[in-house]
């Protein structure tokens, strides 16, 4: 059953999604609403794109959501397939514990949080024309500091994988975005935890494999924090990211069907405000993303933060830079700022939390 580009995918999705707690205590981080749909779907859509239509997901962390949703992928063009960790395998060893579902010479895997916007035909085409073994998106970034830096020679081929420091000797970095030959899955060790970064690329070096990289500077964006999450979110609705899954005019907003808006509330930089969820009058939306059903009253303001499912934000209070889980409810006149977490169902009262005086 290969598939039309002669590859199959594989995306990994079995993190815990720890550094966005607490929304990922109900979901896995790839099922987060992003512009109004599971982040993952943007991904999967990417691929059918491409031209392939097997796709296995490995999953661990609350596994069974991922199928409930997207079922065996008709709706997406897909054949989906899942598998389940019910150990921690890691990166490299999650890669290995699919590989009795794959059929395919070449194997493109995927990191499940990486938003991101390159041509995947044109990756999988460097693979064939350079007769790789392994092929590595690599994205360059004006930061890379933050990140392993992966330098390649003359040929594009990879020459090293390098820790993080700071003074990189290239800008380019590791996109999270592979494709491999079947039989350097298969030399994979079963049945332990291996990562794929400082395990099994570096070896494969040691044993000269051609490790060939592509590079680009497609937009990208790992969405592990709160931070990434928001901006990532607000490039999709404003359309500095792209997505297929979103339909028509790009903007400052992005408003779902059955939300309540008020009159005089300003939307912002990207504001995304989920389906059955309301924003009063006078209410400042910049930045934010509003999952279903939540609720931001009159003359509060809402800057980069996350409003989980059902939660509300009482009037006149100020949220930045913020993660609100599910069901919380932040009183009136409050201030959260520079991070501030505040669990599922936590109700904070009036006046309860403030970073200036009352006056």
């Amino acid at each position: 059953m290969a598939s039309q580009a002669g590859a199959e995918a594989v995306i990994l999705v079995g993190g815990k999604g720890t550094r966005l707690r607490p929304l990922t205590l109900s979901a896995p981080k790839p099922m987060l609403p992003t512009a109004g749909v599971p982040f993952l779907t943007h991904l999967l859509s990417r691929i059918a794109e491409a031209g392939i239509t097997r796709v296995v997901l490995g999953t661990s962390y609350k596994a069974e959501v991922f199928e409930e949703h997207f079922g065996d992928g008709a709706d997406l063009g897909l054949q989906l397939e899942y598998v389940t960790e019910t150990e921690p395998l890691g990166t490299g060893g999650g890669i290995r514990n699919v590989l009795p579902r794959l059929t395919a010479d070449n194997v493109m895997v995927f990191n499940g949080d990486v938003l991101g916007g390159t041509d995947l035909r044109a990756i999988l085409k460097t693979h064939e024309t350079t007769r790789a073994d392994v092929t590595l998106h690599l994205v360059r970034v004006s930061d890379p500091r933050a990140f392993g830096c992966v330098p390649t020679d003359a040929d594009g081929r990879v020459t090293a994988f390098l820790e993080k420091t700071q003074d990189p000797p290239t800008d380019q970095i590791n996109a999270g975005c592979y494709v491999f030959r079947r039989e350097y899955i298969e030399k994979i060790p079963a049945g332990r935890p291996v990562s794929v970064e400082r395990e099994v690329f570096p070896a494969l070096l040691t044993e000269g494999a051609r490790v060939q990289g592509h590079v680009d500077t497609s937009y990208w964006r790992d969405m592990g924090t709160p931070e990434d999450f928001v901006r990532g979110s607000a490039d999709l609705v404003r359309g500095i990211a792209p997505s297929s899954v979103l339909p028509g005019q790009r903007g400052e907003s992005l408003v779902h069907e059955g939300a309540g808006i008020a009159p005089g509330a300003l939307l912002i930089g990207g504001t995304v405000v989920g389906r059955g969820a309301e924003v009063g009058a006078g209410a400042r939306l910049d930045g934010a993303i509003l999952f279903d059903g939540a609720k931001v009253e009159a003359g509060a303001t809402v800057e980069r933060s996350i409003i989980g499912f059902g939660a509300r934000i009482g009037p006149r209070a100020l949220v930045r830079d913020g993660v609100i889980g599910d069901g919380a409810s932040v009183g009136a006149r409050c201030e959260l700022l520079r991070g501030a977490r505040v669990w599922p169902g936590v109700q904070i009262p009036d006046g309860g939390i403030r970073f200036s005086t009352d006056v």
